[in-house]
């Protein structure tokens, strides 16, 4: 990341390892309730440049890439051979290749291990992030801010050029901008005279609340895409169409031949507890039966969640999170249905 736009960033306020601009509970009630902008800091970027790059993409992947079209965004998975997620990207097709947004944390260990898979294919991996800038905008004045940026509001799940950056909407409320390093500070006055800066806490909240999973260090290995919702067309992140990956046996066999038997769902805990907490319900005893997704603050009290769970255990509205007698998660609707 430019240190440029670090010093630059702080000196606006942030705080809290860019969590918050000082004040959580307002810059959560603007997100819930108004357009917030926020500097994506636990995020990262990975280009995949080359002839060979969307082939090479393609075989590694869950979703579709060779089909990917030039605004659009999917959003899809890297897993092991047993089908187990250890990362999930959304993407889109850059001037230079295709991009992969991933969470910052686990940045590095997945550049390398997809190096390992180039062999002899015309493909080079960069950590985009170098030279890019992740800004977040969300809420309903986000188009007339886009538009001092000369920029369309991008639709469903696409994105839109704009002198120095591309503009890609991840969900109905969130778009999110990779920015030019040189451009960054110019576009976030441009678009924080029309939003309220808010850290990334208010971009994980509104993450929660579009039913988006994410997987972070912590809950590597811990799913199959099917357990956090990916191939619902809502979400969208698994294609049976396509050919071979990484886990992809595991993956058509649980969706044609097996029953989910653990489903992601959104609720709300008293406690702050990490990605990774295990959970447990009272017909698994003390036998762990999920964990934790993601969890950030809520603007209406306490800590929204995204949680995999056994459907029968959260059907009974008593799962409990770090041991059996732990703090009980609330159930919240998701923004689609899950599969009967």
């Amino acid at each position: 990341m430019s240190g440029d736009w670090k010093n630059f960033i702080a000196a606006q306020g942030l705080v809290d390892d860019g969590r918050s601009f000082g004040d959580g509970p307002a810059e959560l009630a603007a997100a819930r309730d108004g357009t917030v902008v926020v500097p994506v800091l636990d995020d990262g970027l990975i280009l995949a440049a080359g002839e060979d790059a969307v082939p090479f993409l393609h075989n590694l992947l869950t979703n579709d890439v060779t089909h990917l079209g030039a605004d659009e965004v999917r959003f899809a998975g890297l897993c092991t051979a047993k089908g187990r997620l250890i990362a999930s990207f959304e993407m889109w097709r850059d001037p230079r290749g295709v991009m992969l947004l991933a969470a910052a944390d686990i940045l590095d260990p997945i550049q390398k291990k997809l190096s390992m898979y180039v062999l002899r294919s015309k493909v080079r991996l960069s950590r985009a992030t170098e030279d890019t800038v992740l800004i977040g905008l969300a809420g309903p004045e986000a188009g007339s801010a886009l538009a001092r940026l000369g920029a369309a509001v991008p639709a469903a799940r696409s994105t839109a050029a704009f002198p120095g950056g591309i503009a890609a909407r991840l969900d109905e409320r969130r778009i999110l901008l990779a920015v030019a390093a040189p451009e960054a500070q110019q576009v976030w006055s441009a678009l924080a005279a029309q939003a309220r800066p808010a850290g990334t806490a208010a971009w994980r909240w509104l993450e929660i609340l579009a039913g988006r999973p994410r997987v972070v260090a912590e809950t590597q290995e811990a799913f199959v895409p099917q357990m956090v919702n990916m191939e619902i067309p809502e979400v969208g992140g698994v294609s049976f169409k396509k050919g071979c990956y990484p886990g992809q046996e595991i993956v058509a066999r649980t969706q044609y031949l097996g029953k989910v038997k653990r489903r992601m769902f959104r609720g709300r805990l008293a406690e702050n507890l990490p990605a990774g907490t295990d959970l447990f319900t009272p017909e698994a005893g003390d036998q762990h039966c999920g964990a934790l997704v993601s969890v950030a603050p809520s603007p209406d009290g306490g800590y929204d969640t995204l949680f995999v769970v056994q459907s029968s255990g959260a059907e009974a509205g008593e799962v409990h999170a770090g041991s059996p007698a732990g703090p009980r998660i609330d159930l919240l609707p998701l923004p689609y249905a899950l599969p009967a």
